[in-house]
């Protein structure tokens, strides 16, 4: 496990939820990749629309590593729908303290079977 790819992911979250659009960019590659089950994307201005309008946050909760892949269960909620959550999961592919790609899943079980992580790989 490292801490150094734990805190990466965990800034993340922190500038996503607090709109800190610099330091979410800072934290992410040039190229970084970005998908959920709509579609995807890539570079840092798909990145930086994707945060100033989703209205997303993510609260992480669980977390699993494995060789440089972060996935996080997490508690998401919309802006434009604030009274309802739901737990998805996001895999994160963190490479020399960046970022360099996202992909936010229905649920832990599709973020495992799209990463070869499992419940072996929590953190604890």
């Amino acid at each position: 496990m490292s801490t150094s790819e734990i805190a990466t992911v965990l800034a993340w979250h922190d500038a996503l939820n607090d709109s800190d659009i610099d330091t979410l960019l800072a934290l992410s590659s040039d190229d970084i990749e970005i998908g959920d089950p709509g579609g995807a994307g890539q570079g840092l201005s798909v990145l930086r629309e994707w945060a100033s309008e989703s209205g997303l946050t993510l609260i992480a909760g669980r977390m699993f590593v494995h060789e440089g892949v972060v996935v996080v269960e997490e508690e998401a909620s919309w802006a434009s729908k604030p009274d309802e959550k739901s737990t998805v999961a996001t895999a994160f592919r963190v490479v020399h303290d960046q970022v360099t790609s996202i992909f936010r899943h229905n649920d832990l079980e599709s973020a495992f079977a799209a990463t070869d992580l499992s419940e072996a790989d929590a953190v604890s």
